[in-house]
């Protein structure tokens, strides 16, 4: 059973800002290539007649330019800014701007334009937009302007190691990405406005001290040692952290990692504000036993002030291994304290709550769930209630430039259903602006799963890259540059749903259906991007029919679309990971040879 579904009409209507487009829309077909298909053209005399008719020239030409603006006008609705919005009129340098626009971006997004100022302002910021939307670029651009704006008010003078952006990514290949974009803003000459250095898989830390540092939390930790002073130099010197997914450091195994560099980071802010304030007095008399319990209770207080209390055990374990480096700081400025006089003990975890700010923390996702103590999104709330939040129109919800289709199979029709998907993407509406390039990517929910879709493309005639989690870094370094270039069909787990941009994506096809609203989001977001459109095409079975209806349903209402997972609970349990493709490669290999 075959169901189309035209965007939805309706959107989520509450305070939000859009996504951009770091490419121009896509461009009409000249009229020398359009195929009319009116009725009453079914006539040789009527078609010469139609076509020596002026008045129907001119009627036909009109048609055809008021169709086109009116879709480029929508494209504008959700992507751009107003024409009256530039670069420099968010407070972007010369420089910054002119380099903006020879890369292609002609004018600031809606998401940007939002984001660009609020980062400048210094607040902390939270930018959750749908996916495509520009995030990256949002956060990079102000970067890159703070820094050039501190280098021109030192010149003559002596360079100082301040000002160090720091952009914490899941891992290697986004941490690439990132560094690839940033290099790509250059001056007239074409060099990289800043420098910019990847620390993470097998590139340590860079001799000279870069201007801006991508890591993964991981391989962070590991390049500052805590029984070094480079340690607390480097957190001294960073100015500006980015966490790129939010959503994803937030939670799972990157947590711990990642609260555990936010205490860092907010411990050295501390203690540069006392710095900066006159001696704060604590009771006289106080000896070694109370000296290490208030350096114990500095540390409960910033568990406190990150997580709630039924997650501050979690949170004693992660901070252990920080012992020394608290000390460190802790220990000598409370000797100096003790000097100075006396305080009441909740003066002093008041001084330690409220103190002079000295980093800007931004935090970048996709999809920011906020429902529960637990999610990304709450975290965020409890942790930085002062932030900034920048919500996309379409986070979570339907994106209007997206078309789908959705397609209930059976055992004995999942393969064919696959195949005429994917053939569908070689259709010449599809091709990359014309020049014959077309971009498919397959979703499958297990390495297995992903393998048996390549096998049954292939007996189909129909070559594949594939990407997943078993193959190495370089191969699946090499298959993104692969597809990027030559286009293709693209076989995957959800490994390339997340944060990975390849441009023009024209049709994305879940053989598997998603098992989270998470991934459900991250997937089809890998088409209709930077003000394109796109197909997705949904297999699903009647096990999950009903989450299909439920999510359709949501779209029709302008809902985000987690609340129809969120309603139906049973469904993830229903879900059987390997119950897809995986099951069907020995069936699927014998009927495509008889074939």
């Amino acid at each position: 059973m075959l169901h189309h579904r035209s965007p939805a009409s309706m959107l989520h209507s509450s305070y939000k800002i859009l996504a951009p487009s770091s490419l121009p829309p896509r461009q009409p077909k000249p009229l020398s290539q359009l195929k009319p298909s009116f009725s009453f053209l079914s006539s040789p005399l009527r078609i010469r007649l139609f076509f020596l008719n002026p008045r129907a020239i001119r009627g036909f030409a009109t048609a055809v330019v008021a169709e086109t603006k009116a879709a480029e006008t929508k494209t504008a609705e959700t992507f751009f800014s107003d024409h009256a919005v530039s670069w420099a009129s968010l407070g972007l340098s010369h420089p910054l701007s002119r380099a903006l626009s020879n890369t292609g971006f002609s004018r600031p997004s809606l998401v940007q334009a939002a984001a660009i100022p609020s980062i400048l302002s210094g607040k902390d910021v939270v930018i959750a937009a749908e996916t495509g939307s520009g995030k990256t670029h949002s956060y990079l651009v102000p970067l890159i302007n703070n820094r050039l704006s501190a280098s021109a008010s030192q010149q003559g003078l002596t360079p100082t190691p301040s000002g160090l952006s720091l952009v914490l990514c899941p891992n290697v290949l986004l941490c690439d990405q990132v560094v690839r974009m940033a290099s790509g803003l250059c001056d007239d000459d074409g060099h990289p406005l800043l420098k910019v250095a990847a620390v993470c898989g097998r590139q340590g830390w860079p001799v000279n001290q870069p201007d801006i540092i991508v890591s993964t939390p991981a391989a962070l930790l590991n390049n500052i040692d805590p029984k070094k002073q480079s340690r607390s130099s480097f957190i001294r010197g960073v100015k500006y952290v980015v966490f790129d997914e939010a959503d994803m450091l937030l939670c799972g195994g990157f947590q711990n990692q990642v609260i555990r560099l936010i205490n860092m980071l907010r411990f050295d802010e501390k203690q540069l504000s006392r710095a900066n304030k006159s001696a704060v007095e604590v009771p006289q008399g106080i000896g070694s036993d109370s000296l290490e319990r208030f350096s114990s209770e500095d540390v409960e207080d910033q568990q406190e002030s990150v997580l709630e209390e039924d997650e501050e055990d979690q949170q004693e374990s992660v901070l252990e291994e920080d012992e020394d480096f608290v000390a460190e700081f802790e220990v000598e400025d409370i000797k100096e304290e003790i000097e100075a006089g006396s305080i009441d003990r909740k003066d002093w975890r008041r001084v330690r709550k409220n103190y002079e700010r000295s980093k800007q923390y931004i935090f970048v996702a996709a999809t920011l769930p906020v429902n529960g103590k637990k999610t990304a999104g709450a975290m965020l709330k409890r942790m930085f209630p002062d932030a900034n939040w920048i919500s996309g129109t379409y986070l979570h919800c339907h994106n209007p430039r997206l078309e789908r289709k959705w397609v209930e199979v059976t055992v004995d029709t999942q393969l064919h259903a696959l195949i005429e998907a994917v053939k569908q993407g070689f259709r010449s509406d599809m091709l990359d602006y014309g020049a014959g390039v077309s971009r498919t990517m397959v979703f499958a929910n297990t390495v297995e799963a992903v393998e048996a879709v390549a096998k049954i493309l292939g007996k189909a005639g129909i070559e594949c890259f594939r990407y997943h989690k078993d193959s190495s870094l370089e191969e699946r370094a090499k298959t993104l540059v692969d597809f990027r270039e030559k286009g293709g069909v693209f076989v995957c787990t959800d490994a390339a749903a997340r944060g990975v941009d390849i441009p023009d994506v024209s049709h994305v096809i879940q053989a598997d259906f998603a098992t989270s609203a998470v991934d459900f989001l991250h997937r089809v977001g890998r088409t209709a991007r930077a003000g394109h459109h796109g197909l997705v095409t949904s297999l699903y079975t009647e096990s999950n029919r009903d989450l299909v209806d439920a999510i359709r349903q949501a779209e029709k209402l302008g809902q985000p679309v987690e609340t129809a997972f969120s309603r139906k609970r049973s469904f993830r349990n229903k879900l059987k990971k390997r119950a897809g493709f995986s099951k069907l490669i020995d069936k699927s290999t014998v009927a495509l040879t008889s074939a």
